[in-house]
């Protein structure tokens, strides 16, 4: 069984199309997507359509709750200029939706249980306790192991901090496919956000004894989706452009 795990599309469709296309090639049995779906991209409802058309799970993440309640339950600090251009964003996100759209982003669901070959896979986004909790290929054993304690299965995917690794604990394996709409580089300078110029996703494989896990990052057309997002109206459109490079 080939099961692909998409996550953090962040409302950019051109990404997500790329990565559809890759599947193509080679057709998963299953997917799942584990959230953060449409907010602060130009291209929300697009990505709905697309989700709508997989008819996969979709995990309910952080940003898709704020999108809905306005509501940031995260640690990560902001200042108020930071929270007003999200805000503004947030508010336009919403109006590019349908009530259809609007409902069925609000199915999303906590957690994704499956079995996968014959083995057993769950997905959420941060961890199974809080789309919120970040965890990290360093982050201390004991806090990472307990995270999961409650319901470890033998293969477990998160998204969320938009990285890509794999960590195994006990008889589990942890796996994050990083960030369709969003991948960057984490050793990065604090505000020096440089947007990675393709679309990663995951493909874990289950046949028989044999696993695998396939890490990947597709290239898509940037400069076309830059285009799109300078003529979506998207408030605050040029400073998100500066993070792809500047202007194109």
């Amino acid at each position: 069984m080939r099961l692909a795990v998409l996550s953090d599309i962040h409302g950019n469709a051109t990404a997500l199309d790329a990565v559809l296309a890759d599947l193509g090639r080679r057709p998963a049995d299953r997917v799942v997507c584990l959230g953060d779906t449409v907010q602060s991209g130009a291209q929300p409802a697009e990505v709905v359509e697309r989700l709508r058309s997989l008819a996969c799970p979709v995990v309910m993440g952080n940003a898709d709750a704020w999108l809905f309640s306005g509501i940031d339950t995260g640690a990560e600090p902001r200042t108020p200029q930071q929270r007003a251009i999200l805000e503004d964003v947030r508010v336009w996100s919403l109006s590019r939706l349908t009530a259809a759209d609007r409902e069925f982003i609000s199915g999303f669901v906590p957690m994704v249980a499956l079995d996968c070959g014959g083995r057993s896979f769950v997905g959420y986004h941060g961890s199974p306790a809080s789309f919120d909790e970040i965890l990290l290929p360093d982050t201390p054993r004991e806090a990472f192991e307990r995270a999961f304690a409650p319901c470890a299965a033998d293969f477990m995917a998160g998204g969320h901090v938009h990285l890509q690794f794999a960590r195994r604990f006990g008889d589990s394996t942890h796996f994050n496919p990083g960030s369709i709409g969003i991948a960057y580089r984490h050793d990065a300078s604090p505000g020096e956000l440089r947007i990675d110029p393709w679309a990663e996703y995951a493909v874990l494989e289950v046949e028989g004894a044999r696993v695998s896990l396939d890490f990947r990052r597709v290239p898509y057309d940037v400069n076309e989706y830059v285009r799109i997002l300078r003529a979506s109206g998207r408030p605050h459109a040029e400073e998100a452009i500066r993070h792809y490079g500047g202007p194109r």
